[in-house]
């Protein structure tokens, strides 16, 4: 079958695209090799010129890498959208998060907040700041380092309370998952694929982002707690 496809993506749509690369390479009869890390490991290494396929991060760190010529220009699709959870340690109190005053009250309540280096970990540090709470709360933040699942930290009692995107949650044993964000302040991250500027297939790289954006991709995002993204019009990859 020759070299796989190379696929380097954030650890929050591990899970689908294990699911969906083992579906990719049944009907295509091409393997993909996946590593999923932290965003941000995955950004500095490909700037660092590592080589790979296809690129699966945050659409923000897309967009980054193609101002700075390290993906093929209009190759970018949107995959997912992806929203914010709150978890628990396994038979926690499971705290009220009905409202934005009750996650408010919830993260005062809280011994410890666990948050990512991701997107979801900004705009949460940034929803602390507008609430008037960041210095309040800011020794009992602990932000997860690259790489590591909040719900890691959750589970092993380092953090009472995590935030982190559901899909990331979800395969985490020894946590409760409390519940989305309320709509107000729910934060949707939208992941996106693109070339790699560097790919010697560029082709087979276009044809995996074509089926990862394809309708019959739409159940498994939904299984793995993201929802397809709208039709993009940053690229195509066909």
């Amino acid at each position: 079958m020759g070299d796989p496809i190379t696929v380097v993506s954030s650890k929050a749509t591990q899970a689908l695209l294990s699911e969906l690369a083992r579906d990719f390479e049944a009907s295509s009869g091409c393997r993909v090799s996946l590593e999923s890390v932290g965003g941000v490991d995955a950004a500095k290494r490909v700037k660092a010129g590592e080589v790979f396929d296809v690129v699966v991060l945050a659409s923000g760190a897309i967009e980054n890498l193609l101002a700075e010529g390290h993906l093929l220009s209009a190759s970018q699709r949107d995959l997912v959208r992806s929203s914010v959870a709150v978890a628990v340690r396994t038979g926690a109190r499971h705290p009220d998060i009905t409202s934005e005053n009750a996650v408010r009250q919830a993260v005062l309540d809280a011994t410890s907040i666990g948050y990512s280096t991701g997107p979801s970990g900004v705009e949460l540090a940034k929803l602390f700041e507008r609430w008037g709470i960041e210095d309040t709360v800011r020794e009992r933040v602990v932000v997860a380092r690259p790489g590591v699942p909040v719900g890691a930290l959750v589970a092993s009692g380092e953090v009472e309370l995590g935030f982190q995107q559901l899909s990331e949650l979800l395969h985490v044993d020894g946590i409760d998952v409390v519940g989305p964000l309320p709509e107000p302040i729910q934060i949707v991250t939208t992941f996106s694929a693109a070339v790699g500027a560097a790919s010697k297939r560029p082709e087979l790289a276009r044809t995996l982002i074509s089926f990862l954006t394809s309708p019959a991709a739409g159940d498994a995002k939904r299984r793995q707690g993201m929802e397809p993204a709208a039709p993009s019009n940053t690229g195509d990859p066909s």
